[in-house]
């Protein structure tokens, strides 16, 4: 099914806040949209009963096939992009709500590969990264040389690999945790650089290895999370953007990504065997 059909059937892989919020709009607002929900996974199945219409349960990933979906959305954590990614995009376009498994380099091959030879689509949703597609075209037109992207967020918000933060004190200010490329970034905070890893598919030329990073930790930053890109280009062309996303205590995705996932979602209309930012 290279192209979506009228009624696009909708598989989501993962319920965690953001795949929760996935399901309730297009249950609410799906149908009205040309949206149906096909099935929902989660690894623990039972946080959905109650929440998800029992026939939508998927209790084993591995029969989505029998689902029949034109679009799967994964929400949940880059483990299931390595493990599934393939057969998700042999079946269907592909929304990779984790990035930051492309990261690595011979998935990233390989699912660029799947993508072009079942004639799906890899969708790349923008999340909180702001002015991706300006970046795009300045990589595709070949002006793009250098791009800096700085997240920084209270430290109950980080989901961090190692003990990086396990000391953090409530008054202790801005630290910063980790600083390199993007390709480094990604093993060490899986769940919180989604936005510098969409920032490096738009930036295809520089990839994950030549798009810097930085992580920082504010406990001033009680209500947002706060993403900073910085944009080189020729001849002393430069952007400095500053994007300040609502967030409580401890949420690992800001208030107003939910929303730029959505609008994601409802481009998601076939874009052909290829790697789509949208």
């Amino acid at each position: 099914m290279a192209a979506v059909s009228s009624s696009t059937r909708i598989g989501v892989v993962g319920y965690g806040h953001l795949g929760q919020y996935l399901v309730e709009r297009i249950l609410k607002d799906g149908p009205g949209l040309g949206l149906t929900l096909a099935f929902v996974w989660n690894r623990n199945s039972d946080k959905l009963k109650g929440l998800v219409p029992a026939e939508l349960i998927l209790h084993d990933l591995s029969s989505f096939t029998k689902r029949q979906c034109d679009v799967i959305i994964e929400v949940c954590h880059p483990h299931i992009v390595k493990e599934f990614g393939l057969r998700f995009l042999s079946h269907s376009h592909f929304m990779v709500g984790s990035p930051a498994a492309l990261s690595d380099p011979d998935l990233n091959q390989k699912l660029r590969q799947a993508s072009q030879q079942y004639d799906r689509t890899l969708y790349v949703p923008s999340g909180a990264l702001w002015g991706g597609q300006d970046i795009q075209k300045m990589n595709d037109s070949g002006t793009l040389k250098a791009l800096f992207i700085r997240m920084s967020k209270h430290p109950s918000c980080f989901r961090l690999t190692g003990d990086v933060l396990f000391d953090w004190k409530e008054d202790e200010g801005r630290r910063v945790l980790l600083r390199g490329s993007v390709a480094e970034l990604c093993p060490l905070a899986p769940n919180n650089v989604n936005t510098m890893a969409a920032a490096a598919v738009a930036a295809g030329t520089l990839g994950f290895t030549g798009v810097q990073g930085e992580i920082v930790s504010d406990t001033t930053l009680s209500d947002f999370h706060v993403v900073e890109v910085e944009v080189t280009g020729p001849d002393g062309f430069s952007v400095h953007t500053v994007r300040r996303n609502p967030a409580k205590l401890g949420a690992v995705t800001g208030s107003a990504t939910y929303n730029s996932f959505w609008n994601s979602l409802l481009s998601c209309k076939g874009h052909g065997g290829r790697v789509y930012l949208c």
